[in-house]
């Protein structure tokens, strides 16, 4: 049996984005709701919540407002895979398109940092696309994954490693 192809969702995106963090795939859970993140021992919206003063449990759209209004932009780097599950490791290499980030940047050129919710975000980017983007004026910082199945940290670790990044960042506001 055939794994179905597994597609992303649309970057959540304005012009006045500085920031761009990117997933490898949505999970099973998020694929489903249709929003990032929607596993909720994902550590990520109570991560952005602490970080930029907002209640973790607010709709959806509120979130995504919160992450707008901090000019932070989201997606992720894969366009669409086959898997099994949720884990990155299920991920069948011979599946993977990238999303088209030449494209991203081109419209969204005051995006000047790029972090990566884990390492797979990363390691996906650096091989596939880095080569494709051009001189594109932007760092690249990973930290660790906001994912349950990354346990090798506590919560309290993950949140002091991406108020660190966040705070390493030049931007008017700090975190």
């Amino acid at each position: 049996m055939t794994n179905p192809l597994l597609f992303c969702f649309e970057p959540i995106a304005d012009s006045s984005s500085e920031i761009l963090i990117l997933g490898s795939m949505p999970g099973r859970e998020s694929l489903a709701a249709g929003q990032y993140y929607a596993n909720r021992r994902n550590a990520f919206w109570k991560i952005m919540a602490e970080l930029l003063g907002f209640d973790h449990d607010s709709s959806y759209d509120a979130r995504l407002h919160e992450l707008k209004t901090a000019r932070i932009a989201l997606w992720d780097v894969l366009r669409s895979c086959t898997r099994v599950g949720s884990l990155d490791a299920k991920i069948e290499t011979n599946s993977i398109t990238v999303n088209d980030f030449q494209s991203f940047f081109n419209t969204h050129n005051n995006i000047h940092a790029v972090f990566f919710n884990g390492a797979k975000a990363e390691a996906t980017y650096r091989r596939y696309v880095l080569p494709t983007v051009g001189t594109v004026p932007v760092s690249y910082m990973r930290l660790p994954s906001t994912s349950p199945a990354h346990a090798s940290l506590s919560y309290e670790q993950k949140l002091q490693a991406w108020r660190a990044t966040f705070n390493s960042v030049d931007r008017n506001k700090p975190i």
